[in-house]
């Protein structure tokens, strides 16, 4: 089944190694082709920033996200730029503290960032703390391909926290299981 997951949020949140980490857990462990793409430019200052990955059972055609079925929102402005199309039949998770619109689709608030401060005591993991959520609640890849891919991705010396990161994200996205 193909998917096509676009990531959203603003420059700094770790918004294009969340889709670099999805796609390599899909690729790599999972055995499945994946495609990641990316927008740079002045996103990188704090603007709204974009990522996106597709992941199929068979050869990816067209490596383009067209219709996301899954997008991961991560600011408000992130949600204006690119979640305000989403389809119907789409979910959408929304980091519950920087997204303040709510979508005409199915949606899984996620305080990724909060989270990150106050128990992690470092926001910089907010986005390791949503790709746990997302794999939990929408199982686009495993969770033992998404462990490993965090491992291979992060800086060395943080392997612990980030870790600890994912699994408060896999923990809230089990409790994410009723989508409103």
């Amino acid at each position: 089944m193909r998917h096509e997951i676009l990531f959203s949020g603003f420059g700094g949140q770790g918004i294009i190694l969340s889709a670099v980490i999805l796609g390599r857990a899909a690729a790599i462990y999972d055995k499945k082709f994946a495609v990641q793409t990316q927008v740079y430019g002045p996103e990188a200052r704090g603007g709204a920033s974009m990522s996106a990955v597709v992941i199929d059972e068979d050869d990816v055609l067209y490596p383009e996200v067209t219709n996301p079925d899954i997008y991961v929102i991560m600011s408000q402005q992130g949600f204006e730029k690119y979640g305000t199309g989403a389809g119907a039949d789409s979910f959408m998770l929304l980091d519950k503290g920087l997204v303040f619109s709510r979508p005409e689709t199915r949606y899984f608030e996620v305080p990724a960032t909060e989270e990150a401060k106050n128990t992690m005591g470092r926001v910089i993991v907010a986005n390791i703390i949503m790709l746990g959520a997302l794999v939990s609640s929408t199982e686009v890849v495993s969770r033992e391909a998404i462990e490993m891919a965090v491992l291979d991705s992060v800086p060395k010396g943080t392997e612990q926290l980030n870790m600890k990161a994912l699994n408060a994200g896999f923990d809230l996205g089990k409790k994410g299981g009723n989508w409103i």
